[in-house]
């Protein structure tokens, strides 16, 4: 089985890089662990629009599952800081589909796809990767002038050519239940030590049922389940709006912070593999997707000239790093300085920016995938004068 590139991994970033390097006109085959595209889900399915249009489709009905438009931001203490967009900023989608779709539109390009593949080693012999597979039961030898590993969080690839593994990994977990959201076009968040590091949150999948979940920073004191539990019995507006119907658990984990190197010879790695995920918000569809087309791009490329070389592949990485490099350095600073403030400091903060001129700036610059627009906005002394003590240390942290 030769091919000219090899996609280890059929999620939003895999099949994307599939259907680019397709398009550049080389062989392509996907390998998939699973029985089944877009099983298990580790994704809260909160995609922003950017992300939707990103990977090339158009919101559709039959994976949208609902809009929204804002988010309802809560303190430790329970003060609301409502941020309206004004218009459709997000989609809730199922999961399941969208990656169907995404896969579907790499095969149509002509990428090949093996499921029920599992990777075990990758080596390197007269400049073709060898990978070995177990693929339904039976071990076999696929080869290919370039891999990438779009093989997710716990990445096999990137471990097997020696590019090591993201540092920081979040525990996250979700779950879908029967829940009475106050607004279905607003996601809510809960910041502070009831998720210490980052954040929980509820995604209103109808009027009905909402997901809702957490991710926190490794080495706390419990895992991401004991503080979903404690949060969902003890916040006084989960647990009045919550019901202990839960339809559905997930449990994943979110990297943040880029590997060191994203390329080797023949090797490319994309995706959340790579780290290559938003600090601020935990989401890597957009990130991923972007990833992906360069990936794909510069195997095709890379395979039509017959240089597959780490020095030829290393383009992939200039290109997203230039893309991308600064936004996510950006959004790591915000993600520390954030998730080290103090429940108090929280209060403070979410409570001074709770007036007319921060929440106008942030509907009219809010950007899930480029935060640092709106902190651009909110550093100009014009605008600050409300946060001044806090973005003062902001600024110092950040800049």
């Amino acid at each position: 089985m030769i091919y000219d590139v090899v996609v280890v991994g059929a999620g939003p970033t895999g099949s994307t890089a599939a259907r680019y390097a397709t398009m550049g006109g080389a062989k392509v085959l996907i390998i998939e662990e699973h029985f089944s595209i877009g099983s298990p889900v580790e994704c809260t399915g909160l995609l922003s629009t950017r992300a939707v249009s990103e990977c090339d489709v158009r919101p559709e009905d039959d994976f949208v599952l609902n809009s929204v438009r804002g988010a309802f931001v809560n303190s430790p203490n329970g003060t609301c800081l409502p941020i309206d967009g004004k218009r459709t900023k997000a989609y809730v989608v199922s999961r399941k589909i969208f990656d169907r779709h995404l896969v579907s539109l790499a095969v149509d390009t002509g990428a090949e796809l093996m499921l029920k593949g599992r990777v075990t080693g990758i080596q390197q012999k007269d400049g073709i990767q060898l990978l070995s597979v177990i693929h339904m039961g039976k071990m076999i030898t696929v080869r290919s002038k370039v891999v990438i590993g779009a093989d997710g969080v716990k990445s096999n690839v990137a471990r097997y050519t020696g590019l090591g593994k993201v540092d920081r990994i979040l525990s996250g977990v979700q779950i879908e239940a029967v829940y009475s959201s106050n607004d279905t076009d607003f996601v809510e968040l809960f910041v502070g030590s009831q998720a210490p590091g980052f954040f929980a949150w509820t995604v209103p999948v109808n009027e009905r049922i909402s997901r809702i979940g957490l991710a926190v920073e490794p080495g706390n004191e419990h895992n991401a389940i004991n503080y979903l539990r404690k949060i969902v019995n003890k916040n006084k507006h989960l647990a009045g709006n919550c019901t202990n119907n839960m339809l559905d658990l997930v449990v994943g984990g979110i990297p943040i912070g880029p590997l060191k190197r994203t390329y080797s010879d023949g090797i490319l790695i994309a995706g959340d593999a790579a780290g290559q995920v938003k600090p601020t918000s935990g989401g890597g569809v957009y990130t991923g997707a972007v990833c992906a087309k360069m990936a794909g791009q510069v195997a095709a490329e890379a395979v039509s000239e017959e240089n597959f070389s780490a020095n030829r592949l290393k383009e992939y990485e200039s290109r997203w790093k230039s893309a991308l490099g600064r936004e996510l350095r950006t959004g790591m600073k915000i993600h520390d300085f954030v998730g080290g403030l103090t429940d108090k400091e929280l209060d403070d903060l979410i409570g001074s920016m709770n007036n007319n001129a921060i929440l106008e700036l942030i509907t009219k610059y809010g950007d899930m995938d480029h935060p640092s627009i709106l902190l651009k906005k909110l550093l100009n002394p014009m605008n600050s004068r409300h946060l001044i003590g806090v973005f003062r240390a902001f600024a110092k942290a950040v800049l």
